[in-house]
């Protein structure tokens, strides 16, 4: 499968990879911007060429017949997004339950533009203990950046300022402006 992903994404389309993923045991990727339904694709092509084995988080509907076995099969955890959950608890028991687990957060929530992401993937590290990896899909430039992994400090504005620093410049398959900070 991996020889396939490398032909179609990288000899193909001509996409490259910048960065690697972490050899931390458990980690958070956050993936933005996410403006279309092809940044799926975008992620499990790198998942496969990179071999590495990370889980996300999708919208609960994503996950109904027919389709939701198979979203289920590649890692996905449904989230019902009506509901107030506490999903920041939630996933830090699942950190807390394997000794190495990965999971990609979109934290705009939506493929649609949003004033400001949903914090949750940051609380998330924090409370699990966990980096968080910075990955960004740039369409216009055919590349998907990786950060080095970052450990939120919990000082919210240098944290903010660090995390949305790594996204400028990078450009969705549909441009959107990246929020001005992470916190109200």
């Amino acid at each position: 499968m991996k020889f396939i992903y490398i032909l179609i994404f990288q000899k193909i389309l001509k996409w490259k990879i910048v960065g690697s993923m972490p050899d931390e045991k458990k980690y958070i990727i956050v993936v933005a911007p996410h403006t279309s339904n092809y940044d799926f694709m975008v992620g499990l092509a790198v998942r496969s060429i990179l071999g590495f084995k990370a889980s996300y988080l999708g919208k609960k509907e994503l996950f109904r017949f027919p389709f939701g076995w198979l979203f289920r099969k590649l890692g996905g955890y449904p989230v019902d997004r009506s509901k107030h959950t506490n999903l920041v608890d939630a996933v830090a028991a699942i950190f807390d339950e394997h000794e190495k687990f990965a999971i990609a957060i979109a934290p705009e929530g939506t493929r649609k533009y949003v004033s400001q992401w949903k914090t949750g993937f940051y609380f998330m590290a924090i409370k699990a203990n966990v980096p968080l990896v910075l990955a960004s899909f740039d369409y216009k430039q055919r590349a998907v950046f990786i950060s080095q992994p970052y450990f939120p400090t919990g000082n919210k504005e240098v944290d903010s300022k660090n995390i949305l620093s790594f996204y400028a410049g990078h450009e969705g398959r549909f441009p959107k402006k990246l929020p001005e900070k992470l916190f109200n």
